[in-house]
């Protein structure tokens, strides 16, 4: 079975449809706070994550912090901030609406709602901190695992919430839409128009029907989709996958920012290794401990992440060293326990003291700042379908994302989705249900070893070809080996039975074409995508 422009063709057999008000896929930041508002105001809401464990989220493993405002911060500045490390390419309503709105909504939502701790400082203010590219400490944080303590206030308030029904361990297999999963045939003259999804659901290994009359995609990343990254597993690209076979516009997913700093150790994951410890003055040195950023920038280990990242690929390539070193062991030894516990207590799983010696690190894929183009209400080009979070792109973030930006864009569209679902179907009248056609199940085994060998391929196609520096030759390769991967793997999904693994990687066969054929279009060198012809 071939692709098809609006998603999958549907496999029939009985399955129970559940329908909501609002449908949400994804339980991030963006994803929650868009399912609190619309049931705060009276809405039905379902919400489905494909994880079963709240804390597999992008949003639990932002280390750094968010920005809140400084003593002498405007809106003004951030927003100067925010272009200046976008490439000149951001938005400027978007990053208007963040600079002016963001700051509140953290304390509205997170701190008087949800009751999020931040560090306070003795006298109770906030311990606000700086991070590289900002003009001014502007960072709140909860010591170095400000996204775990965010995830589970939201996770708390979406688990008791009266008007929303959660449902864990369940996959989104395809939007659905009017004019492709209907039963009515004159359904195909309606624009395309997404009603909900079909999913997985995985304990029961069976398809059902999810129906919204609005759906908000806040699925996540795609960073899985690289060799090496600081993403949970499940961040592969599913909902810019889904997004692409409905018709949806995608934009600007050429620029896959690359954090400069994950732990580098033969037996470890790429641990992200926040950006808030150059903040607090962190150097980036090599192995004899000089410094080498300043060759590179006059703002030395304070540059932006592209610059940065950049910068230790080609000291790695100029020194044939596996990996740079990030060295904090010059703060007193309780400071660095006390600010990062999270990053020391890893690193000494590994044998690294970061209170006595420079821990290795190198780049990794860390955030998409493209994705499902949505306006600043966070729609998209599909009637009656939202994205917000990182699946989304609002142009915020331009050619390259300005630290700690992510769970403030997160929360501000996640809000304005939501109210936009609540003012829309306050106007509208109620709207007739559809009658979507059901899943056929196929029975057909899928041999393990074949996912992972794929998954392999677009890992390592992705990284040597799709990755920090880029040429048309690469790129080109990339695309001949991905297309023929793809056909394989629709030719076997076509006859197999599901499950979460190869739902996975079609989408993410998929996303990674989709990022490729974004960086081919693109001769332009610019913030995260650097062409080196």
């Amino acid at each position: 079975m071939g692709l098809s422009p609006a998603g999958s063709a549907p496999r029939a057999g009985p399955s129970e449809v559940i329908e909501a008000d609002v449908l949400v896929i994804g339980t991030g930041i963006a994803g929650a706070i868009a399912a609190l508002t619309a049931a705060d105001g009276g809405l039905d809401v379902v919400v489905i994550d494909r994880s079963l464990d709240p804390e597999q989220s992008n949003t639990s493993w932002a280390q750094g912090g968010i920005i809140y405002t400084g003593a002498h911060d405007s809106p003004e500045l951030l927003a100067r901030d925010i272009m200046a490390a976008g490439g000149g390419i951001c938005h400027p309503p978007a990053v208007r609406r963040v600079a002016e709105t963001g700051p509140r909504l953290v304390q509205e939502i997170l701190v008087d709602r949800l009751g999020v701790e931040f560090d306070r400082t003795a006298t109770g203010e906030f311990d606000v901190t700086e991070e590289a590219a900002h003009a001014t400490p502007r960072i709140i944080h909860s010591r170095d695992q400000t996204g775990v303590a965010i995830a589970r206030g939201l996770n708390k308030a979406l688990e008791t919430h009266r008007r929303i029904r959660l449902f864990r361990g369940t996959t989104a297999i395809d939007l659905l839409t009017l004019n492709h999963h209907s039963t009515n045939p004159l359904d195909i003259y309606e624009p395309i128009t997404c009603v909900g999804v079909y999913a997985y659901v995985q304990a029961e290994r069976r398809v059902r029907r999810f129906l919204g009359c609005r759906t908000v995609l806040a699925s996540g990343g795609l960073g899985q989709l690289y060799l090496h990254t600081t993403n949970p597993r499940g961040a592969r690209g599913d909902g810019v996958a889904m997004a692409y076979r409905a018709g949806a516009r995608l934009l600007n997913l050429e620029y896959v920012q690359f954090h400069p700093t994950a732990l580098y150790h033969e037996t470890a994951p790429r641990f992200l290794i926040s950006e808030s410890l150059r903040g607090e003055g962190a150097r980036l040195v090599r192995r004899d401990g000089s410094s080498f950023m300043e060759q590179y920038d006059p703002r030395g280990s304070l540059a932006p992440r592209d610059v940065v990242a950049r910068a230790i690929h080609e000291e790695l390539l100029s020194t044939e060293e596996p990996c740079v070193w990030l060295d904090i062991s010059h703060k007193p030894a309780d400071w660095i326990r006390d600010r990062f516990p999270g990053i020391h207590q890893r690193c000494l799983q590994y044998g690294i003291d970061i209170t006595r010696e420079p821990l290795p690190v190198v780049p990794a894929a860390h955030y998409s700042c493209g994705g499902v183009a949505v306006d600043l209400e966070g729609r998209t080009t599909l009637r009656n379908l939202y994205a917000v979070g990182e699946v989304a792109c609002t142009g915020l973030h331009g050619a390259n994302r300005l630290a700690s930006t992510s769970l403030l864009e997160a929360l501000v569209f996640g809000h304005a989705a939501g109210q936009d679902v609540i003012a829309q179907l306050e106007k509208g009248a109620a709207e007739p249900k559809p009658d979507i056609r059901p899943w056929v199940e196929e029975t057909g085994a899928v041999d393990p070893a074949l996912i992972l060998q794929d998954w392999l391929t677009i890992k390592y196609t992705m990284w040597n070809y799709v990755g920090l520096v880029r040429t048309e030759v690469r790129l080109l390769r990339a695309k001949e080996i991905l297309r023929e991967l793809q056909q394989e793997i629709e030719t076997f999904y076509a006859r197999a039975r599901l499950d979460d693994e190869l739902i996975g990687l079609r989408n993410g066969v998929q996303a990674a074409l989709a990022v490729l054929y974004a960086a081919l279009e693109n001769r332009i060198s610019r913030g995260c995508h650097y062409r080196a012809d």
